[in-house]
This record gives C-alpha cells, structure tokens and sequence, in this order.
C-alpha cells in the first residue's frame, strides 16, 4: 500500500508541477501578445502621421515654392519652350510646327 501512495505522491506532485509551469507560460504567452499589439497600434499611429506629413510636403503650392526658390525654376511660357522632332531637330512654332 505505501509503494502505491508513493507512486500516487510522485504522480500528483508531477502533475501539480507541470500545472505550475503551463499557467506560467500562458501568462508569459499572453503577455508578450498584449505588448506586440500595444506596439502594433503605436506603429500605426506613426504610420497614420507620416502618411499626413508626406501629404503636406507635396502639395503642389510647396512643391513649386520650392523649385522656384530653391532650384531657381521658372514657370515656362511659349517664348521659353523649344519644340524639337523626334529625331531632335528644332521646331519652328510660328510656322505651324515646320523647320
């Protein structure tokens, strides 16, 4: 009967432990999962404010101020522009696109 009580100790003793260790892991498990989605939210929020600040960088108005004032462009006019063929010979436009 002891031999049988000691096996049946040993038994509940292990399986406790391993109890122990499972409701460990699964907090552990839950845990990490609760962090990626804190981080997952927080990276698209930054994603949300970039997509704003890359739409205000390139509206149309900076983006000419810029060529204007930094790359010294200017709009082109029809006294500015050069029509040229597609073998790269000069067009004249006055005379109805003829060389």
């Amino acid at each position: 009967m002891t031999r049988i009580s000691i096996v049946l100790l040993l038994a509940v003793m292990a399986s406790s432990m391993w109890l122990v260790r499972v409701q460990y892991d699964a907090r552990r498990i839950n845990t990490e999962w609760h962090r990626a989605n804190v981080q997952a939210r927080q990276l698209e929020v930054d994603r949300q404010r970039l997509l704003v600040e890359k739409r205000a960088q390139a509206t149309p108005l900076r983006v000419e101020r810029l060529a204007r004032d930094k790359l010294h462009m200017l709009t082109p006019t029809p006294a500015t522009t050069l029509y040229v063929a597609a073998d790269g010979t000069p067009l004249n436009p006055i005379a109805g696109g003829k060389p």
